[in-house]
């Protein structure tokens, strides 16, 4: 298998954003998001990657996209976040907010989830950040949905430096497969000092 990562910003970063937002409906629709996304909420969640500071970096099976990660600087982020770090020392323009990665299942265990930290903790660098932050749903161990067979991700993350804020959450809302409607559910902030 070759697969290549490769940073966009700009013109490329909006060329791709049909891509993410494909992925994300793809991959999320698995635990622990249980995501059942449409094309209307996805063209609106992404705006905020539009930003002169938002970074996407594609994995690409050829020239076609099979994953990617995206990332802004927590300022662009702040109507959603502001309250979960009202009570934290670090000012929001010095975190860069490292939000999902999406990878198809086949192209997993390669190392491009590695790749997609690096260029995003390298493009937070390169605009002066001092932290990254990323944040996972919280869903009780006990949900019927969950797989006998789950591994959380805790342990990739440790190793990379990052640590859960205790305290320090957000709320979105999102449709989950089977539901009628949106619910809301909780999200867990990480961060690391770069």
């Amino acid at each position: 298998m070759t697969v290549s990562t490769r940073v966009l910003t700009g013109d490329a970063l909006a060329a791709a954003l049909p891509d993410v937002a494909r992925l994300r409906m793809a991959v999320f629709r698995d635990w622990p998001y249980l995501y059942d996304g449409d094309a209307e909420y996805e063209e609106d969640y992404l705006q905020a990657y539009q930003s002169p500071g938002a970074v996407v970096v594609a994995a690409l099976d050829g020239e076609r996209i099979v994953g990617a990660a995206t990332g802004a600087p927590m300022a662009d982020h702040a109507a959603d976040f502001a309250a979960a770090w009202a009570d934290r020392p670090e000012p929001l323009s010095q975190i860069f907010y490292c939000a999902e990665s999406v990878l198809l299942p086949e192209y997993r265990g390669h190392g491009i989830g590695h790749a997609f930290f690096d260029a995003r903790e390298a493009h937070a660098r390169a605009l002066g950040a001092r932290y990254c932050a990323f944040c996972s749903v919280i869903r009780p161990a006990d949900h019927p949905a969950r797989p006998a067979d789950y591994r959380p991700l805790d342990g990739f993350w440790h190793k990379r430096g990052y640590r859960q804020l205790p305290g320090v959450t957000a709320s979105f809302s999102w449709k989950d497969l089977g539901e009628d409607s949106e619910t809301e559910k909780q999200l867990q902030f990480w961060m690391r000092e770069l």
